[in-house]
């Protein structure tokens, strides 16, 4: 049996295969390329991750800045709005204002303008009133003087609490817008132009002139000082 173990040819030993040696051997030139290949590659890799993180943040950063630009638009498109309403507002109140006031004074005038007729037709009795008591002042008729100044009162009365005021500027300075000039006299102790006489009596219905008064007006005084205003 020692015989057979030293007749065993040396050669029948068998090789066990190393795991990664074939990879290991090779020559020179094919290692010293294959080397760099690996830290290339990961720097690359790296390169790519970080310019994809970078591409996102610009993008996160875009979208935040577009949706900031979007509620600035729209703050000012609200406020913009508003001034617009708010302007309108004012506009809309002056305009009311405006109209009040003017309806006020229209209606103003359509009531004075309503008692204009009536007022100018009566004026005439008013005239007879006074010529009566004038000729009973002055034939005596004391009876009959009494009821038509009694009469003549209330009638003025009425027509007062209408708005209806009489123009009898005796002594006053002539005003041409009020007084109608029929005549002038001689009296150098007052200044020119003063109302001598009144020959009939003026009314005035509110602002409106119904009737400038008949008057006549002095000469030959001094001349009339400016009224300060």
């Amino acid at each position: 049996m020692a015989a057979d173990e030293k007749n065993t040819p040396e050669h029948d030993a068998r090789e066990i295969p190393i795991e990664g040696a074939e990879e290991k051997e090779c020559g020179g030139a094919e290692c010293a390329s294959a080397a760099p290949e690996a830290p290339e590659e990961a720097a690359q890799a790296e390169t790519a991750a970080a310019e994809d993180e970078v591409s996102e943040e610009a993008e996160d950063i875009a979208a935040e800045a577009e949706a900031v630009v979007a509620d600035a638009e729209r703050v000012a498109a609200a406020e913009a709005e508003a001034a617009a309403m708010k302007d309108r507002y004012l506009r809309l109140q002056a305009e009311w204002d405006n109209y009040r006031k003017r309806t006020a004074e229209e209606a103003a005038d359509m009531k004075i303008r309503a008692a204009e007729k009536l007022m100018e037709d009566v004026l005439p009795v008013l005239d007879d009133f006074e010529r009566a008591i004038a000729h009973a002042e002055q034939n005596g008729e004391e009876g009959l003087l009494d009821g038509v100044k009694a009469i003549s009162s209330k009638v003025t009365q009425v027509f007062a609490k209408h708005g209806l005021q009489a123009i009898d500027p005796a002594g006053e300075a002539f005003d041409a817008l009020e007084h109608q000039a029929v005549a002038t006299v001689e009296d150098a102790s007052v200044p020119d132009e003063t109302v001598a006489q009144v020959y009939q009596k003026g009314y005035r219905l509110g602002k409106k002139v119904l009737r400038p008064a008949m008057v006549t007006i002095s000469s030959g005084g001094p001349k009339r000082e400016a009224e300060e205003e």
